[in-house]
C-alpha cells in the first residue's frame, strides 16, 4: 500500500551533516538477534516488577488505587525522558545509551530488592522508586533499540520484517518476566524474585557486544530551532497515535486488570502468571507469524480488525468463569493486539519525514508512556468502585467503537 510521507518545511541546519558510515544491514541474524535479546532482558525484568509489585501490594492490604499508582509509575519516567532519549541515540549510538539503561533498569531491580528488608511506608516508597527507576531504564534501551534498527533497514519491506521481530522480544519478554517471577513467588518468596529481575538486564549487556559500533546519521541533531511537536501537524500521525494508544490502553487494562480479578477469584500468583503469560505468548507467535505474510496485510484493515477483535473480548473476559477460560480470552486477545505494533511502526516511517523518525518514535513512546502514567491511577480509581469486570466492558466498548478511526487513516495515508 502506498502513501504519501508527510510534507513539512526543509528543516535549515546549524552545520553540514557528516557522512556517517553504513549500518550494519538489520536484516543480518547476528545484528539482529542481538537487538532482540539485548531489548529482552531489559523488558523481562521491567514486566516482571509490574507483577510482583502489584502482587505484593496487594497481598500487604494496599487496594486497587495503590496497585494503579504503581503500575503508573513504571511509565512516569518514559514521559519526560522520551525526547531525550530518541536524541541520545541520534547523538551516540547504540552503546552507550544501552549501558546507561541497562545500570537503571538494574537500580530499579535492586531498589525492590532492598524494599524486602523494610517495612511500613518506606517499603512501599522504594518499590515505587524501583518502578520509576526501571520504566525510565527500560524505555531508553527501547528507543535506542528500535532507532538503531530502523536507520539500518534498507527499504520498507525489511523495515517491516525487522520490526515484527523486534515486536517478538517484549511479548516473549511478557512470558518470561510474569511467569518467571509468579513461580519464583509461590516457591521462594518475594525477596527471590526480585533477585532473579536483578540478573535480567545483564543479557542486555552481553547482547551489545554483538552490534556494531556505528554513529546514525543523526540529522535531526543538527536541526536548529527544531521542535518536536511540528510533527502533530499531519493528520494522518496524529491519528495513528490515537489508535495506538487507544490499543495500548487494552494493553494496561488487561495487565492491570487480571491480577485484581485473579485476586478477587483467589487465583494463586503462578495461576495469574500463567494467564499473563498465555497472552504474551499468543503475541509472540503472531509477531513471528507476520513476517511471513507482510507482503499480503494491509496495514489498515488489521489495525482495524484488531480494534473490534479487542473489544468483543473485553466484553467476554469479565464473564469467564474459570482461570482456563481466562487463558482462552487471553489467548485471543494476544491475536488481536498482537498484530498491532508492526503495523503502526511501519505506517509511522511511511507518515513521517526520514530525517525526523527519531522523533516520531519518541512522541509515540511519549504518548503511550503518558497513557500508562495516568491511565491505571483511573483503573485504579474505577477497580474500586465498580470492579474490574466492568472496567474491561467500558473500555472494550470504547476501542471498538474508536475503530472507525483506524479506517480513515487509509485516507491520510
Amino acid at each position: 500500500m502506498k502513501r504519501k510521507a508527510e510534507t513539512l518545511k526543509p528543516p535549515s541546519f546549524a552545520t553540514p551533516a557528516a557522512p556517517a558510515p553504513p549500518p550494519p544491514p538489520a536484516g543480518s541474524a547476528a545484528v539482529l538477534a542481538a537487538l532482540i535479546a539485548g531489548q529482552l532482558g531489559m523488558h523481562s525484568a521491567m514486566a516482571g516488577l509490574r507483577l510482583g509489585a502489584s502482587l505484593q501490594a496487594l497481598g500487604e492490604g494496599y487496594d486497587a488505587w495503590a496497585v494503579g499508582l504503581l503500575l503508573a509509575l513504571f511509565a512516569a519516567a518514559p514521559v519526560a525522558t522520551a525526547l531525550p532519549a530518541g536524541r541520545l541515540a541520534d547523538r551516540l549510538g547504540y552503546h552507550r545509551p544501552v549501558y546507561l539503561a541497562v545500570a537503571t533498569t538494574a537500580l530499579g531491580c535492586l531498589l525492590a530488592l532492598l524494599s524486602t528488608f523494610v517495612a511500613g511506608g518506606w517499603h512501599f516508597a522504594m518499590l515505587c522508586g524501583a518502578a520509576l527507576a526501571v520504566g525510565g531504564g527500560s524505555n531508553l534501551g527501547m528507543l535506542t533499540i528500535q532507532r538503531t534498527a530502523g536507520a539500518a533497514a534498507r527499504d520498507s519491506a525489511e523495515r517491516v520484517r525487522v520490526f515484527s521481530w523486534l515486536g517478538v522480544a517484549p511479548s516473549f519478554s511478557n512470558v518470561v518476566g510474569p511467569v518467571a517471577t509468579g513461580f519464583m513467588i509461590d516457591a521462594f518468596g518475594f525477596r527471590a524474585a526480585y533477585g532473579l529481575l536483578l540478573l535480567m538486564p545483564l543479557a542486555s549487556l552481553l547482547a551489545a557486544r554483538t552490534v556494531p559500533r556505528y554513529m546514525p546519521a543523526g540529522q535531526g541533531a543538527l536541526v536548529a530551532g527544531r521542535r518536536a511537536w511540528d510533527l502533530l501537524r499531519s493528520p494522518g500521525f496524529r491519528r495513528l497515535l490515537l489508535v495506538n494508544w487507544l490499543l495500548s490502553t487494552c494493553w494496561d487494562v488487561h495487565t492491570f486488570a487480571v491480577p485484581v480479578l485473579g485476586h478477587e477469584r483467589g487465583f494463586s500468583a503462578s495461576t495469574i502468571g500463567l494467564v499473563l503469560g498465555t497472552f504474551t505468548l499468543a503475541v509472540t507467535v503472531v509477531r513471528m507469524l507476520i513476517p511471513l505474510l507482510a507482503h499480503r496485510l494491509d496495514e489498515t484493515a488489521v489495525l482495524r480488525g484488531a480494534m473490534l477483535g479487542t473489544g468483543g473480548v473485553f466484553l467476554l473476559y469479565p464473564l469467564a468463569p474459570s482461570a482456563l477460560a481466562m487463558g482462552a480470552l487471553a489467548l485471543l486477545l494476544g491475536v488481536s493486539l498482537g498484530s498491532v505494533q508492526p503495523m503502526v511502526m511501519s505506517m509511522l516511517h511511511h507518515l513521517t519525514p526520514d530525517h525526523r523518525h527519531g522523533e516520531a518514535l519518541a512522541l509515540r513512546s511519549m504518548a503511550i508512556n503518558a497513557s500508562s502514567t495516568v491511565m491505571p491511577l483511573a483503573f485504579g480509581a474505577a477497580g474500586t468502585l465498580v470492579g474490574a469486570g466492568v472496567l474491561f466492558w467500558v473500555v472494550g466498548a470504547a476501542v471498538g467503537a474508536g475503530s472507525w478511526l483506524a479506517r480513515k487513516l487509509q485516507a491520510a495515508g
